[in-house]
């Protein structure tokens, strides 16, 4: 589709992406990205988002179709085991490179994608994108996750998260070691004031707290097990970055990159080991463990070989 308009004097003078988003009711992000892209002309020339308006200039604006970032697409995914189906809920093991939903910009496999494709009805409560989840993982961390099959396990298990219920077990290999060996992290996270996709230690973020002990020490790392108290976004990430002994092969949080590649390793040693909850119907303790991938146990295994 194409839109052609002259420019006004209220918005010449100013930015294309902010007159852009003003004229056609968009996003300034959005009209940003037209720009980048080549789809807006002014007087037949290609306009920069930040390239000025001119008063009476000729516009020309071309809208692809874009697909839906936000539809499920169900098709089976790789690795996506199942640890415990329930008639109330399911447990998968949900392997690196796996998004927990749709999200704008991801076009990778999901995992209400991956058991719509394996058969599972999960329940309809939450966001179109991402019915039944009641919490998630990063991509680039694997392990234990639960999904609401019905709308009372949804009700009942997002409770369980928000009031902190759920224990919420982690495995990580930190650089270094550690001191103390056992401690606790209370550090409050919001987002990098430098870079819009990584979190950090800021003084007005949100409260973050960490509980962690050492469970193995190999001296250039340590394989360590985390107790979330708090579910931020890269929780364990950061707050281990900012003690300066960052999960191994994290290069977005300060890794050296020459222990990540002798330990083979493309992403962060993060596992979500397990998970402990109370069933939603029955009351009864629900615990559940996720065995480490092959990738987090070739790194592993170089540790203590060398040690």
């Amino acid at each position: 589709m194409t839109e052609t308009f002259t420019v006004p004097e209220d918005v010449a003078g100013g930015r294309a992406d902010a007159g852009l988003a003003a004229l056609l009711g968009i996003s300034r992000s959005a009209a940003a990205l037209l720009c980048t892209e080549g789809n807006v002309l002014q007087n037949g020339v290609v306009l920069g988002k930040s390239e000025k308006f001119k008063v009476g200039a000729s516009i020309q604006v071309t809208i692809p179709e874009r697909r839906n970032f936000l539809e499920v697409v169900v098709e089976p995914v790789e690795g996506l085991n199942i640890l415990l189906d329930d008639d109330e809920f399911v447990v998968v093991d949900k392997p690196v490179g796996v998004a927990a939903h749709p999200s704008p910009g991801w076009v990778g496999p999901t995992v209400v994608g991956g058991l719509a494709a394996a058969g599972f009805r999960i329940s309809t409560s939450g966001a179109q994108e991402r019915v039944g989840i009641v919490h998630r993982l990063d991509v680039g961390t694997s392990g234990a996750m639960v999904v609401a099959k019905t709308e009372h396990a949804y009700t009942v298990l997002k409770q369980a998260f928000r009031e902190r219920t759920v224990e919420k077990v982690y495995h990580a290999v930190v650089q270094g070691l550690p001191d103390p060996l056992a401690g606790t992290i209370d550090a409050p996270i919001g987002r990098h004031p430098g870079f819009d996709w990584r979190f950090a230690v800021i003084e007005d973020g949100r409260p973050s707290i960490t509980h962690y002990e050492v469970l193995e020490a190999f001296g250039k790392a340590s394989l360590v097990e985390v107790h979330l108290e708090t579910g931020r976004t890269h929780q364990i990430r950061v707050h281990f970055s900012a003690l300066r002994h960052p999960c191994a092969g994290d290069l977005t949080y300060g890794a050296d990159p020459t222990l990540a590649a002798e330990l083979g390793l493309t992403r962060q040693w993060l596992h979500a080991h397990k998970l402990g909850f109370t069933h939603p119907t029955s009351g009864e303790l629900v615990s559940v463990t996720s065995p480490y991938p092959q990738d987090l146990n070739y790194a592993l295994d170089h540790l203590r070989g060398e040690h």
